[in-house]
Formats: structure tokens, sequence, C-alpha cells
């Protein structure tokens, strides 16, 4: 049996959550922030058999993909002393970050 952590961006978590559903994926899903951005996040902690561990990381690769988006440069207090503007940056957000972990056990009460 493996752990598996799952965080994805908000955008993509529904949409996740659907997915595991449908394939009969038990998961339990937690509100959380990033620090890049402040963006909210969910982590998604699943229980998973290891024959099934391979179907999930590419359930998790096929609905949160990363794409490019747009984000303004943080205002500092002295814009009019050096002139700086604050302008749009291109970032690449969404994706996932997967972490699988071995179970010593498991029990449900």
């Amino acid at each position: 049996m493996k752990l598996i952590l799952a965080i994805v961006q908000d955008k993509d978590s529904n949409r996740l959550a659907n997915e595991f559903i449908d394939a009969n994926i038990r998961a339990t899903k937690l509100s959380s922030t990033g620090g890049f951005l402040k963006a909210g996040n969910s982590t998604f902690i699943i229980g998973i058999e290891d024959e099934r561990v391979e179907d999930t990381l590419a359930l998790i690769k096929e609905t949160c993909q990363a794409r490019t988006q747009y984000v303004t440069t943080p205002v500092t207090l002295d814009i009019s002393l050096d002139g700086q503007v604050p302008y749009p940056v291109e970032v690449e957000v969404g994706g996932a970050t997967v972490f699988v972990l071995p179970v010593e056990g498991f029990q449900q009460y």
C-alpha cells in the first residue's frame, strides 16, 4: 500500500475530485495555501493499493496540467522615488506536486 499526497491548484481540484469518484479512488481533500503567489491549493491524501498507484498518478497528470498566467508584480512603497511601476509577468501555474510514500500499516475503525 502507498500514500499519495497530491498538491494541486484550486482551479483543478473539483475536476480531480470528480475523476477520483469516477475511478473509485477514495481521497481526502484539504484546503491549503501555496507560498508563491499566495494562491489557494488543495491537498489530496490518498491511500491506494500498490497496483493502482500508476493509474492514480496518470489520472492526476491528465487532470492537473500546468499553464501560464499573467500576474502583476508587487507594488513597493517608494514608487514615486525610484520610478518603479508594477507590470504583468508571465508565470507557470497549475500542475501538481505529488509525493508517493510507503505505508507500513493501515487500520480503519
